[in-house]
C-alpha cells in the first residue's frame, strides 16, 4: 500500500462572536470544498472541525507532505469560506490568517498553520490530533517532552522494550530559521536549555530511535514573524502517533492533566493556563480565553479516518479544568503587570510598538 499522508491545516478566517468560536456555516462550506476534493481523487478522507475561532482541516491523501495539490485544496477552501460566509456574515477578522491574495504553491509562510506526516500505515494506527486556541507555536514543547522523555509520565519508557531506545527531537529556532537534532534520553539536559524558551525554540518533529519512523509533528508558524506585526495568535496543531513504538494513547494525553502556563490569551499578550476541554467547550470567552486545547482521536484504516473520538470529553479531566480556572483567576489579578502580561521583548509584534513610537519624544535623560 502507498504511504499515507495526514495533513492538518488550520486558519482563523472569521470568529463568531468576536474571537470565541466558529459559525456552523463556515464549517459546512469547508466540508463542501473538501468533499469535492475527495470526489476528484485528491483526498482519501477528511474531517472539518474547529477549536475556538480556528477552522481545522484534517485530510488524508497519498501526495506526501508539502504537496502543492493538497495545500491548494486547503487554501481554496479557506478563501471560498471567507468570501462566501465570513464576509457575508461580517464575522470578526474575516480572512485574517490569509496573508496573501494569491496562492503561491504552499501555504507555509502565507498565514495558515500546518502539521503533516507521511507514514507507512501499521496494522493498527491510532492517531491523536491536538488543536489549541489562544496560544502560540511553542505550547507543545513541554507536553512533547513529557510524552516522549519523562518516565514519570510515560511508563513505557521503563517497561516497554520498544521505547527504551528513546526518541530523536528536531528543534527549530524560529527566529534564526535553524534546526538541531537531540537524541534522548542522552541529551535531555542540552535540549531543555532550548525548548524551555518556547517563544523562540519549538519542537517540530519527534522520531522513534527504534525504527527511525516519525512519531509526532507540530505546526511552528509564527504569524507575527511572517507578517512583521501582530495579526493574530498562532494557535498551533499537532499530530501524534501512539502505541507499539510510541507512547500509549493514555501516555500521550497524560501531560495535559496539568494546566501549563503558555503565552497567548487576550491579544496574544498574556500568559495563561492551557485548559484541556471537549470540543463542545472549545469556545474561549473569558478574557478571550483561557487558552484551550482539544484532542480528536482516529484509527486510520487504509487512509480512512475512523472517528473522531473526543479524547478530552471525559470527567477524568474535570480536575485539570478546575486547576486551569484557579490559575486563570490568579493570573488575571495581575492585570497589566507581569507575569500575566508578556515581558516587553515578547511583545515586539503586538500593538506595543505603536505606543512606544508615539511616546518616544517624551523620554528625557536623567
Amino acid at each position: 500500500m502507498a504511504k499515507i499522508t495526514i495533513s492538518v491545516i488550520k486558519a482563523d478566517i472569521g470568529g463568531w462572536v468576536g474571537h470565541s468560536s466558529i459559525h456552523p456555516d463556515l464549517m459546512d462550506n469547508a466540508r463542501g470544498s473538501l468533499e469535492a476534493a475527495k470526489k476528484s481523487g485528491l483526498l482519501i478522507d477528511h474531517c472539518v472541525t474547529f477549536c475556538g475561532d480556528d477552522l481545522q482541516l484534517i485530510m488524508t491523501h497519498t501526495f506526501g507532505v508539502d504537496s502543492e495539490k493538497i495545500h491548494k485544496v486547503a487554501w481554496d477552501a479557506f478563501t471560498k469560506a471567507t468570501n462566501e460566509v465570513s464576509k457575508k456574515l461580517k464575522l470578526y477578522g474575516a480572512g485574517q490568517d490569509l496573508l496573501s491574495d494569491a496562492f503561491s504553491g504552499n501555504v507555509r509562510g502565507m498565514g495558515p498553520g500546518t502539521a503533516e506526516m507521511e507514514i507507512d500505515e501499521r496494522t493498527s494506527e491510532p492517531i491523536l490530533i491536538f488543536m489549541a486556541d489562544k496560544t502560540s507555536a511553542g505550547s507543545w514543547n513541554l507536553p512533547l517532552y513529557k510524552m516522549f522523555v519523562d518516565p514519570f509520565n510515560t511508563a513505557g519508557l521503563v517497561i516497554a522494550p520498544s521505547l527504551q531506545k528513546g526518541f530523536r527531537f528536531e528543534v527549530q529556532d524560529i527566529r534564526e530559521h535553524k534546526r538541531i537534532f537531540f537524541d534522548c534520553p542522552e541529551e535531555i539536559y542540552s535540549m531543555l536549555m532550548f525548548i524551555g524558551t518556547p517563544s523562540r525554540f519549538t519542537v517540530k518533529h519527534v522520531f522513534s530511535r527504534q525504527d527511525d519512523t516519525i512519531g509526532a509533528v507540530t505546526s511552528t508558524e509564527r504569524l507575527s514573524l511572517i507578517a512583521g506585526k501582530y495579526v493574530g495568535k498562532d494557535d498551533p496543531v499537532m499530530i501524534v502517533r501512539s502505541q507499539q513504538n510510541y507512547p500509549a494513547v493514555g501516555e500521550v494525553l497524560e501531560p495535559f492533566r496539568y494546566p501549563w502556563i503558555i503565552e497567548g490569551w487576550m491579544r496574544g499578550s498574556h500568559y495563561g493556563p492551557l485548559m484541556p476541554v471537549g470540543q463542545k467547550d472549545a469556545n474561549p470567552s473569558r478574557f478571550d480565553g483561557p487558552p484551550r486545547v482539544i484532542c480528536l482521536g482516529f484509527q486510520l484504516a487504509d487512509g480512512k479516518l475512523v472517528g473522531p473520538r473526543d479524547m478530552f470529553d471525559d470527567p477524568s479531566w474535570d480536575e485539570a479544568r478546575r486547576d486551569a480556572n484557579v490559575v486563570a483567576d490568579h493570573l488575571r489579578r495581575h492585570g497589566p503587570f507581569e507575569p500575566h502580561r508578556l515581558p516587553l521583548e515578547e511583545m515586539e509584534y503586538t500593538s506595543l510598538p505603536q505606543i512606544m513610537e508615539k511616546l518616544k519624544g517624551r523620554w528625557e535623560k536623567f
